[in-house]
């Protein structure tokens, strides 16, 4: 399930992934919360925790992501992925290099910074 982070900055989509993930899960919560936000501030800085595993993920919510990339390719600012997966934060690290804007990973505990930083662009200590 993903559910949007409410008391996140306001330019910033902001998302919690936890238990199973499905294609509706980003057709329902993410991509209309992403497209407003786009519209709003006309770039898209994205935060999303993954607090599940990466196997929790449908084949379709990984087609809903990939498209999702690629909808919005020309509006990425920032975005911010949690967790505390070390396989995630090299993926990030990799594909923060084919991507435009500026992808990082950030730990569980650095959540509160990683906003921070998809907000200005800065990184402040929590």
């Amino acid at each position: 399930m993903i559910t949007i982070i409410q008391d996140a900055p306001d330019n910033v989509a902001a998302f919690r992934a936890t238990g199973q993930v499905t294609k509706e899960d980003f057709e329902n919560v993410v991509m209309p919360h992403v497209k407003a936000k786009v519209e709003v501030y006309d770039e898209l800085n994205y935060l999303f925790h993954l607090d599940t595993k990466l196997e929790e993920f449908t084949i379709g919510a990984w087609m809903q992501d990939a498209w999702l990339g690629i909808k919005n390719l020309s509006k990425w600012n920032r975005c911010a992925i949690i967790s505390d997966e070390e396989s995630v934060h090299k993926f990030t690290e990799n594909f923060s290099k084919v991507m435009p804007g500026e992808f990082k990973a950030f730990t569980t505990a650095q959540l509160g910074i990683a906003a921070k930083w998809c907000e200005t662009g800065e990184e402040f200590v929590v």
